[in-house]
């Protein structure tokens, strides 16, 4: 979509940006839509979700949130959520895996960092948001025998899977309270590095927060170190996971946890890809599934999947977990 939408000058007026030009960012995977702006020395970053399909007033609560926590969100410039519109800091072009694409030399100071931020968000008491429950963590799970396992031809035990999910989670939900605030995508597309240096250090910024909840600390570091979208090797995966262990000293039980939460994320995400080729005719997102389902297969290998990796064994075979997923049709 090339055209501008509608009252996105009326709002630009209002929010004193009026003589700004307007250069329309390309989409992905949601109804949201982002335009830079620049007036003379001034930038900003519009977004546009509109309504019904979208809303920006979580992304505003988080945030908020974020910003009184001295966590590196974008400001906030102008806003009317009723309408769609919200006019923030631009953080500029440097998305960490783009840029690492280009600096392969500063991956290591770059993932350092961004454990860190965890690290002290999890310091952090936690947002006023609503819990990640067992609930939402099936709800997600079950994306996978909702979409995948039917673009596969596959007639799965759909009871099974429930119940192994509730066994292989259900010791870990005393650990999440009171909890830690959950970001949810936090991942090398979603943190922007701020004027980094040559090997990788500097300021990083928070982009892509809306959905936060609040849950275990392992879920957004699963989410970092088992990305969908781009190879982190297991040696990095092993010194991140170190890196935040010796530091935040999260317990015995932690890596059990993180297993648990990585197989479950990378579940959802299977489903979700399918979904998006499926329903909404985005074909590329099915490149991603292979790396999804190899860290799927490693987090299954944790005694404390056994439930789950036994329902597995019985109902996905294992020519297509060979083919690391293979390609839903």
């Amino acid at each position: 979509m090339s055209t501008l939408p509608d009252g996105i000058h009326s709002f630009l007026n209002s929010a004193g940006w009026g003589d700004a030009e307007i250069d329309p960012i390309p989409g992905d995977a949601s109804f949201r839509r982002y335009f830079r702006i620049k007036d003379d020395a001034r930038k900003a970053m519009l977004m546009f979700a509109p309504p019904p399909e979208e809303d920006p007033k979580p992304f505003l609560h988080v945030a908020k949130y974020l910003t009184d926590h001295q966590q590196r969100a974008p400001l906030i410039f102008a806003e009317d959520a009723e309408q769609g519109w919200v006019l923030i800091e631009d953080f500029g072009n440097d998305r960490m895996r783009d840029w690492l694409d280009d600096n392969p030399q500063g991956e290591r100071a770059s993932y350092t960092a961004a454990i860190d931020a965890l690290i002290d968000l999890h310091g952090k008491t936690a947002g006023p948001f609503e819990p990640y429950d067992m609930a939402v963590y099936q709800r997600e799970a079950a994306l996978l025998t909702e979409w995948y396992c039917p673009a596969m031809g596959l007639d799965v035990d759909v009871e099974g899977y429930v119940k192994a999910w509730d066994a292989a989670l259900a010791p870990m939900m005393a650990r999440q309270n009171p909890g830690v605030t959950v970001l949810r995508d936090y991942h090398a597309e979603n943190i922007m590095l701020l004027n980094p240096a040559s090997d990788g250090s500097g300021a990083q910024g928070l982009i892509d927060f809306q959905d936060a909840l609040v849950g275990h600390p392992a879920y957004d570091l699963v989410s970092l170190l088992q990305d969908a979208r781009r190879d982190v090797s297991p040696e990095l995966e092993r010194a991140m996971l170190d890196h935040y262990i010796a530091k935040a000293g999260p317990g015995a039980d932690f890596e059990a946890d993180y297993a648990r939460l990585g197989a479950q994320r990378n579940a959802k995400i299977v489903g979700i890809f399918t979904r998006l080729n499926k329903r909404d005719g985005k074909p590329h997102y099915l490149d991603f599934i292979p790396r999804v389902w190899e860290a799927m297969e490693r987090d299954l290998v944790h005694p404390a999947l056994a439930p789950v990796a036994e329902w597995f064994d019985r109902n996905i075979p294992q020519d297509i977990r060979d083919a690391k997923g293979g390609q839903p049709k």
